[in-house]
């Protein structure tokens, strides 16, 4: 009896949640942008404000981690530094300079019978996003939904809840501030898990649901939710070395994209090699590597140039490691290269290096995914990186957003029609 009470509480707190947020959607709507500019900036100052009590928060779950079974790149993307948490501010007054996407006429005209016809941009409404350690997301989400005018309502993992509950009061002290809906960022304080699946099962009240962590996690949310999602399972990104690449730029992206941040969704998983420079380029490549502590699983060509590495199978090809492990195949040419990446990618982020025109305009074509990079280090494929402010995610998908999702990606439009007395004959 105790059971079906409790879980009718959370029915209950999932309904109250999921309404107080549509209500609070319909006020965002109309919000002009000035105000949302505003909430923005005076978050950005509460964190600078705030970071040694939000560090004090992320300590708390920092210590809690390894209950949890965090990995040490799990661990990593749950830190908050001053740094990060200037990061995130940053992030906020980017957005803020942004134009405001709600209103923005994308097209029109007039028809010949004098009709006036304009497809304007209007917000989704109320977003659900759920995500794992990165606490600093919390921060992003937020800011990318009210600029866009959606209400959000967060569900972080119970790694960062303490972190979460730390950010999450900095947002709501600047809502009430500047006098926007408080109800415009919600988040879900208690870990419990049947809260997600009733708020899965509102279509009526949620528009869109975004997951944003491990593949477990975002195959639950298809399974389960009755409104759109957006999202990606892997990142099994590629880095392919052409023939005619220079070697320095090639060493340089391998690092970048395997060591810079390796716990991250584009980060690469995969080094394909063209047989033509695998003799001169392996050996060179899997040295720095190897200063770095990345693990190398080779195939049986890779394995004849980097002596001690370890065999790679079939699944490595097919993991997302999110760890200090790199893939290793030399390939005959540019086709196999991309057969290899159409086979294992997750076609969230691949890249090829090269001097050849006519090569890099072969990979871009037939390379079918989200983002595809030019002598350029996979870890590019970030809202922030390409223009968007910041980001809520990055879709593999093809409807309705594909790539880092923006203000723009939490958008839909509208046809305003405007006549004159108009009847249909």
């Amino acid at each position: 009896m105790a059971s079906t009470e409790v879980n009718l509480d959370f029915a209950l707190y999932a309904v109250e949640i999921a309404a107080a947020a549509q209500v609070a959607s319909r006020a965002l709507a109309a919000a002009n942008g000035i105000k949302k500019n505003r909430w923005l900036t005076r978050s950005a100052e509460l964190i600078r404000q705030s970071i040694p009590d939000i560090l004090a928060a992320n300590q708390a779950d920092v210590a809690a981690a390894p209950k949890f079974g965090l990995n040490a790149a799990a661990i990593d993307r749950l830190k908050l530094s001053p740094a990060r948490l200037n990061a995130a501010a940053v992030s906020l007054e980017q957005i803020a300079a942004l134009p405001d996407p709600v209103g923005e006429i994308i097209d029109g005209g007039v028809q010949p019978g004098g009709l006036s016809v304009r497809r304007v941009r209007v917000p989704l409404g109320v977003v659900f996003f759920i995500y794992e350690s990165r606490p600093n997301v919390t921060v992003d989400a937020a800011g990318i939904c009210v600029k866009s005018g959606n209400a959000v309502i967060l569900r972080g993992g119970k790694e960062a809840i303490h972190s979460n509950r730390a950010l999450h009061g900095v947002l709501q002290k600047a809502l009430e501030y500047v006098d926007l809906p408080p109800h415009a960022v919600q988040l879900i304080k208690t870990p419990d898990r049947s809260v997600v699946g009733h708020l899965l099962g509102m279509n009526d009240k949620i528009s869109v649901t975004i997951p944003r962590g491990g593949k477990s996690l975002i195959e639950r949310v298809v399974e389960e939710a009755t409104m759109p999602v957006m999202k990606h399972y892997d990142g099994i990104c590629h880095v392919y070395v052409d023939c005619a690449a220079d070697i320095e730029m090639a060493r340089q992206i391998v690092i970048n994209a395997k060591c810079q941040r390796p716990g991250v969704c584009n980060a690469a998983e995969c080094l394909l090699v063209h047989a033509a420079v695998a003799e001169r380029f392996l050996p060179l490549v899997a040295q720095d590597l190897a200063a770095r502590g990345v693990e190398l699983r080779c195939c049986a060509r890779s394995r004849r140039l980097v002596p001690g590495c370890r065999a790679a199978t079939e699944q490595d090809f097919n993991t997302e490691f999110l760890d200090l492990i790199l893939a290793i195949r030399v390939v005959d040419d540019l086709e196999q290269a991309i057969e290899h990446i159409e086979t294992h990618s997750s076609h969230h982020t691949d890249a090829i290096i090269t001097d050849d025109l006519a090569a890099a305009n072969r990979f871009t074509r037939d390379v079918d995914s989200a983002a595809v990079m030019v002598n350029a280090s996979t870890r590019f494929n970030d809202g922030g990186e390409l223009g968007l402010g910041a980001e809520i995610g990055i879709s593999t998908d093809k409807f309705h957003a594909r790539g880092p999702c923006g203000l723009r990606e939490l958008t839909s439009y509208k046809y305003i029609v405007q006549g004159n007395g108009h009847v249909r004959s």
